[in-house]
């Protein structure tokens, strides 16, 4: 952990990576508006499979960690931390045709999972610090990638 002190601008910063700046603190819906930032980002940017594999690895664990350090100042699994939807995203479209239509679908299907938390995801979210705030959110982005993926070799659609 960060000390207080000298590394209390560290904290500041952390906070901000974990709220994803002022998206976090956007007051309608604000893991929405993360989940929606990654969308953009993804869209925009349209990385292969190996780059968007690697800054997904990066972005779990700086989120991981940012989010048990923003929780000491913004409380236990804060509305405004949002990087685990920004990470949930990320991890939904990975190794997914990165067409608008499976960007949208992985969107709403996430979006639906994070947001209804079924069984055994709502369960993940008891686990202590950073780990509890991202791991509800990766499992529902693995539940989102899993059914896409089913979609696309059961059906052969690459919309």
């Amino acid at each position: 952990m960060i000390e207080a002190g000298a590394g209390r601008p560290w904290k500041f910063v952390i906070k901000q990576v974990a709220t994803l700046s002022l998206i976090g603190f956007i007051p309608i819906a604000p893991g929405t508006m993360g989940t929606l930032a990654a969308a953009l980002l993804v869209y925009a940017v349209r990385p292969g499979p190996l780059p968007l594999a690697a800054f997904t690895v990066f972005i779990i664990f700086l989120g991981t960690w940012s989010a048990g350090v923003a929780e000491e100042r913004l409380g236990r699994d804060s509305r405004h931390i949002i990087i685990d939807e920004f990470a949930g995203y990320l991890l939904s479209v990975l190794f997914v045709p990165l067409s608008t239509g499976y960007l949208a679908a992985a969107f709403v299907l996430f979006r639906v999972l994070d947001i209804t938390k079924p069984p055994p995801i709502r369960r993940l979210e008891r686990l202590p610090g950073g780990v509890g705030v991202m791991a509800d959110d990766l499992a529902a982005a693995a539940a989102t990638n899993i059914i896409l993926q089913l979609w696309r070799f059961l059906f052969f659609v690459h919309v």
